[in-house]
């Protein structure tokens, strides 16, 4: 006789947690199975970049660092970027960036470096380097990319693809 008095208290605290478990089963799921965990919005952020100059288009790639999301957040951005040792053209961001600078030793044609925290660096010619530079990207293919930047300055739009 005590032991039906005492299931409907315990019914009525053990309901509360069998319907929270349910509840958690229509949670939207993530791909590590993880229901719990806050929602990855990085699949909305591209990292594919867009880069013209003049009638030349070419995809390239944004790193995952600090320096390349803030850089992501300025785009779309149009340049005029100025000639420099006949391997690069630069240009002065108006505002800083978060910086993390090592020396690669070599530069490759088509990366796309931070030098400072303001001076946006396209490199279109290969290299060794004694400089220190952020990691921001880099062209995909930077076939003809030396051509299309020519030998002066160059106007360059930077774009989230």
């Amino acid at each position: 006789m005590k032991f039906m008095k005492r299931a409907p208290v315990t019914l009525l605290f053990l309901l509360p947690l069998l319907m929270g478990a349910a509840c958690d089963q229509n949670a939207p799921s993530r791909a590590d199975g993880n229901r719990n965990a806050i929602a990855d919005n990085s699949e909305s952020m591209s990292d594919t970049l867009v880069i013209k100059i003049g009638p030349r288009e070419f995809t390239g790639t944004l790193f995952d660092n600090p320096t390349a999301t803030a850089f992501r957040a300025m785009l779309p951005l149009t340049m005029n970027m100025t000639e420099l040792n006949g391997n690069e053209k630069y240009f002065d961001l108006a505002s800083s960036l978060p910086t993390s600078a090592t020396n690669p030793g070599q530069i490759n044609a088509g990366d796309l470096l931070l030098y400072g925290s303001k001076t946006l660096v396209l490199f279109y010619e290969s290299f060794s380097t004694s400089y220190r530079y952020t990691r921001l990207g880099k062209v995909d293919d930077p076939t003809g990319l030396a051509q299309a930047m020519g030998s002066g300055n160059a106007v360059v739009t930077i774009q989230l693809k």
